[in-house]
């Protein structure tokens, strides 16, 4: 499978993990939507760095590094670092592996705008297959 299609296909799977974060959510299941909805971060964030690099990073410290070097090289990608570390802190660490997941509204807020981040990142990674 070239770049292109592996990018594609992770794009897609960020997608429906996303979808998958928001049926817990409305199931209210709020610290497994949580860790979804962060999952779908980072998987959209792996697509973002393999489209502009073409390496696909390994590990959760990997995709950080690479986004923080991606913005180094295009301030058009910085938007980006605050939300990704956003969700990494505040669903991936203090939801679902503490279970702090207040205040409520917040983190229904960050698991919601998780589709925003997927589509900032296919936006910038040069894909446009989002629907």
């Amino acid at each position: 499978m070239v770049a292109t299609d592996r990018v594609t296909a992770i794009f897609a799977d960020a997608r429906t993990v996303h979808a998958d974060a928001l049926r817990l959510l409305e199931a209210g299941d709020i610290r497994d939507a949580a860790e979804k909805a962060w999952c779908a971060t980072k998987r959209a964030t792996d697509a973002l760095i393999l489209a502009r690099t073409d390496e696909a990073p390994q590990f959760s410290s990997d995709t950080s590094r690479g986004l923080l070097r991606l913005a180094e090289a295009d301030a058009a990608v910085n938007p980006l670092i605050g939300r990704y570390y956003s969700r990494q802190g505040h669903l991936h660490g203090e939801c679902f592996y503490h279970g702090i997941c207040e205040p409520v509204a917040e983190v229904e807020r960050r698991i919601r705008q998780t589709a925003d981040y997927i589509t900032d990142a296919e936006r910038l990674s040069g894909h446009t297959t989002a629907t």
